[in-house]
C-alpha cells in the first residue's frame, strides 16, 4: 500500500496497488516460457523420384593439336601444310556426331599469330569445344 501526500489539502490516505511487482512477475514468467520452449523445425517434405543409374556416356574424340616453335602445327601427330589444310579439316570434323573436342597444346615458344590463326580457324568452322592442354608449365 502506498501513500500519496497532496497539496490540495485533503488528508485522506490514497490506496492504490502498485503494479510495478506484478508487472516484473508477469515478464519472468514470459521470459521463462520463451526460454523453455522446444525450438521449431521448419521441414519440408519432399517426394523425389529415386535415382537413376547413369547412361553410358560416350567420350568424344579429341583432336591434339601441337604448335611447334617454328610454327609447325602438328595435328593428332601428323604435321599440317597450312591453314587452309586445317579450315578443311575442321570441316569435316565438325559434322561428326558428337563433335570432337580440340585439345590445343602450344609450345611456349610458338608465336602468338600461329596460336590465334589455329583457334581462329576453329572457330569459323563451328568447333565448339577447344582448350588449352598444357597450361600447368606456364605456372610460374
Amino acid at each position: 500500500m502506498s501513500m500519496n501526500v497532496s497539496q490540495s489539502g485533503t488528508d485522506e490516505a490514497m490506496c492504490d496497488v502498485n503494479t510495478t511487482p506484478l508487472i516484473d512477475v508477469m515478464l519472468v514468467l514470459l521470459v521463462m516460457l520463451i526460454v523453455t520452449l522446444p525450438p521449431q523445425t521448419h521441414a519440408v517434405k519432399l517426394d523425389l523420384p529415386p535415382p537413376q543409374p547413369p547412361k553410358n556416356i560416350v567420350q568424344p574424340p579429341r583432336i591434339n593439336i601441337d604448335i611447334d616453335p617454328d610454327g609447325t602445327i602438328v595435328v593428332n601427330g601428323s604435321p599440317v601444310s597450312g591453314i587452309p589444310e586445317l579450315d578443311a579439316f575442321f570441316t569435316q570434323q565438325s559434322a561428326l556426331d558428337p563433335q570432337p573436342q580440340i585439345h590445343l597444346a602450344p609450345s611456349a615458344l610458338a608465336k602468338y599469330d600461329v596460336i590465334a590463326n589455329v583457334m581462329a580457324s576453329a572457330q569459323r568452322n563451328h568447333m565448339t569445344r577447344m582448350g588449352f592442354t598444357n597450361v600447368g608449365q606456364y605456372a610460374e
